[in-house]
């Protein structure tokens, strides 16, 4: 097998993952656009599995300067993941390079706000814990895919 062709199966198996991440980016986006607009419009969002979304998102960390909704800084970021990737997917490597610290700053904001919920504010809330998986799995895909890019480029 050539090495054109090698790395023509290695450039589609890279391009479905930053589909994959795009896709869960925009998981992220819907969350994070839903809870910045219920913040907005003062409305009280419901939990549906655990009971303390209003403890959260009505707590002093809902919100950083200016009063702005920390949700419209995730849907910012979440925004720019999926940008990324896409930009990725359709072969901008430099998109690619941009995305790993973004993300890792994503991951390391979801770890700040999950101590916060646990042991601060002592309440979760259902959309955040959801924000905190699509980032874990954004995360995970992301190290996935350098981790099994720089193990082809080797082989």
């Amino acid at each position: 097998m050539s090495s054109e062709v090698i790395q023509e199966e290695a450039g589609v198996r890279g391009r479905g993952w930053d589909i994959v991440v795009a896709l869960v980016a925009l998981v992220g986006l819907a969350d994070a656009v839903y809870l910045t607009v219920e913040h907005l419009t003062g409305r009280s969002v419901r939990c549906m599995v655990v009971s303390g979304c209003d403890e959260v998102l009505q707590s002093s960390y809902a919100t950083v300067a200016a009063g702005v909704p920390v949700a419209a800084v995730g849907a910012v970021a979440y925004f720019t993941a999926f940008s990324l990737a896409t930009l990725a997917a359709y072969g901008y490597d430099g998109a690619r390079r941009l995305l790993t610290p973004l993300v890792a700053v994503m991951f390391l904001a979801t770890l700040w706000f999950l101590y916060l919920q646990a042991f601060v504010i002592r309440a979760f809330c259902t959309y955040c814990l959801i924000s905190a998986a699509v980032t874990t799995t954004l995360t995970l895909l992301v190290l996935a895919r350098r981790f099994l890019g720089s193990r082809q480029r080797l082989a």
